[in-house]
């Protein structure tokens, strides 16, 4: 992560600059997978362990070979094969939509997205079934890394926020968007040092 982005969140908020000096260089990876296969990761793994979704993502690549089926091949694929890779019904169903609104451009390729805006990129991924604001908050900022995007649903980007500025409860999403504004255009910067921090206070009591 460029330093400037580092100072200006430091200069416009001395109390995550303080997160910032604990915590260190923000690590963030760019992200280089294709907004269809990153839909696909994420139905997957919603409501269910990340070892349990990793063990159904490799099931369900190991049809193709182990790679993801494009578009059609998963439209073709049998329901009750879906079914031995361990995806539910309301899963199927997502994905076979993340499928066929890849073909007919709803979810487009990286370089169609990387010419929209944040807010119509959400616009059209939460027309998908199975994908809301926070799935699409994802994308843009692991996939198609936009620097500036602030979930304000995200439990752990709430509860950061909480134990760095020492609040008894997590901020209200609307008091969390209207804070954030000090942090553009580096939002997804500031949201990584908030999860971050709050693997550092477990740390912390852990060690205790």
């Amino acid at each position: 992560m460029p330093e400037n982005a580092l100072r200006t969140l430091s200069r416009a908020d001395p109390t995550l600059g303080s997160a910032i000096k604990i915590l260190g260089p923000c690590t963030l990876k760019r992200g280089r997978g294709s907004p269809y296969e990153s839909l696909l990761s994420a139905i997957v793994h919603q409501q269910i362990h990340g070892n349990a979704a990793a063990a159904i993502l490799g099931r369900f690549k190991a049809l193709q070979g182990g790679r993801y089926p494009t578009p059609q091949e998963l439209l073709d694929v049998p329901e009750a094969t879906l079914r031995a890779c361990g995806l539910s019904a309301s899963k199927q169903m997502a994905m076979r939509d993340v499928a066929a609104k890849a073909i007919d451009g709803t979810v487009a390729d990286r370089r169609t997205l990387r010419r929209l805006t944040d807010e119509a990129i959400i616009e059209r991924l939460v027309s998908v079934r199975g994908v809301g604001r926070w799935t699409a908050e994802m994308l843009l900022m692991f996939t198609l890394n936009r620097p500036d995007i602030l979930p304000v649903d995200d439990f752990g980007v709430r509860e950061g926020f909480k134990l760095l500025y020492g609040l008894k409860e997590q901020p209200k999403p609307r008091a969390l968007a209207e804070y954030g504004q000090r942090w553009a255009p580096y939002r997804t910067t500031a949201s990584w040092y908030l999860w971050r921090y709050v693997d550092h206070v477990r740390q912390q009591t852990r060690s205790k």
